[in-house]
């Protein structure tokens, strides 16, 4: 049987044991830690050392990758853009698509593909809104996802274009999210085609759906085409129905301000086509570049020579001088830009309007973009024929007396 002395003295032993234990470790980590600044004192003498000694090499720190920002973006954006459009029908033929991709071997290395074009039409059916399949507009043109793969195992950036207010298929159906004449009925533009709303929070909705799906599906970029209020038709008589929360100026980068709050986070760049003249020009639509250029990740303005007037930089016929109209539309943009974030990307011609366009002609709108340091340059043709040899890297050649191979 225990007494009360015998349980105090076995108390101090083990007290005694317990305070020794941790001398001996507060002895073990001071020494660690003397070693640990001898040795950084010895690494930073040697640094030193090496750097100061004539001849001898200079030592470079390599960072470490895990501390390393990462991107937002969930692809990485090629170092020049060259890329080409492709439509929703061209889609649907058999091979057609790998066609395109392999023009990989000329120098490409993006592809714009139709997610929702002027006809109002979505081009897929699977992950489409059900909006969209509802009212007729998803069509089976391709699947999203398969396009998606194909497009990166070949290495490809890909790039979808959404065509937003122009879209005579939803403002037919759904007439509350549509322009309308001052008599109620539906305002609709020379061609016939009915617009959608550009006020309309709704309509904002819809396409950006649309966008959403493409991103879910893979696309690495949303490009939104149409973003602006129209200019072609009778403008007099246009009646915006519901409320105006912003003026038209600032009503287009309220939008795609939007657009990026949603697409952002799927890690998928946001970016918007505008005429080739906004940057020059009041066109009063609503394209700002130095408005939008504080929204988006990139600015495509669509530079095609044919499509400015005679006197438009003091060219007598800008369609007669390529190279020097884009240089002076991008030139203009570069000054509108200056300090966005959005990178510069001009849409090129690739198609003739008012005289035949050569490879000459492609090939001196593509200097012109490189001699004001774009991020690239986009081909446009509408019915899908390109000059796959203005595609490969460096200056294009000059190579009038040979005949460019075309898709």
């Amino acid at each position: 049987m225990a007494i009360a002395s015998d349980i105090d003295y076995g108390e101090r032993r083990r007290h005694q044991r317990e305070l020794r234990k941790r001398q001996i470790r507060r002895r073990r980590l001071s020494a660690l830690g003397l070693l640990v600044v001898l040795g950084g004192a010895a690494l930073f003498g040697l640094t030193q050392l090496l750097s100061s000694s004539a001849g001898a090499a200079s030592v470079v720190l390599q960072p470490v990758r895990s501390a390393m920002p990462a991107s937002p973006f969930r692809s990485t954006l090629p170092e020049e853009i060259r890329g080409v459009h492709v439509t929703g029908p061209l889609m649907s033929l058999p091979g057609k698509f790998q066609q395109y991709l392999a023009l990989k071997k000329y120098g490409l290395n993006t592809v714009e593909v139709d997610v929702k074009d002027e006809s109002g039409n979505v081009s897929f059916i699977k992950g489409a809104p059900a909006i969209a399949v509802k009212d007729g507009a998803a069509r089976a043109y391709f699947n999203a996802k398969a396009v998606a793969a194909q497009a990166h195992k070949a290495g490809v950036y890909l790039i979808g274009r959404v065509v937003t207010f122009e879209d005579p298929i939803t403002a037919v159906a759904h007439p509350e999210l549509a322009i309308h004449k001052s008599g109620g009925s539906l305002w609709h533009t020379n061609g016939g085609l009915a617009w959608l709303n550009p006020y309309s929070r709704a309509a904002w909705k819809y396409d950006v759906d649309v966008a959403v799906a493409a991103a879910k599906a893979g696309f690495d970029e949303i490009q939104f085409d149409y973003v602006r209020f129209p200019s072609d038709g009778d403008l007099s008589i246009i009646r915006y129905p519901g409320a105006h929360p912003q003026p038209m100026k600032a009503t287009i980068a309220a939008f795609l301000a939007y657009a990026a709050s949603r697409l952002h986070p799927l890690g998928v760049r946001v970016s918007v086509d505008v005429f080739g003249l906004a940057a020059t020009h009041d066109l009063g639509i609503g394209q700002y570049p130095a408005q939008v250029g504080k929204v988006v990740d990139a600015i495509y303005p669509m530079t095609y020579p044919s499509h400015y007037r005679s006197g438009e930089f003091n060219l007598p016929d800008p369609n007669a001088a390529p190279g020097a109209t884009v240089l002076d539309s991008l030139r203009d943009f570069r000054t509108q830009l200056a300090g966005r974030k959005a990178l510069l990307v001009p849409w090129l011609q690739d198609f003739s309007l008012g005289r035949t366009y050569t490879f000459t002609d492609v090939a001196a709108q593509i200097a012109s973009a490189r001699a004001m340091d774009v991020g690239g340059f986009m081909l446009w043709n509408a019915s899908g024929l390109y000059t796959s040899g203005a595609l490969r890297r460096g200056s294009p050649p000059p190579l009038p007396d040979l005949p460019a191979p075309q898709l």
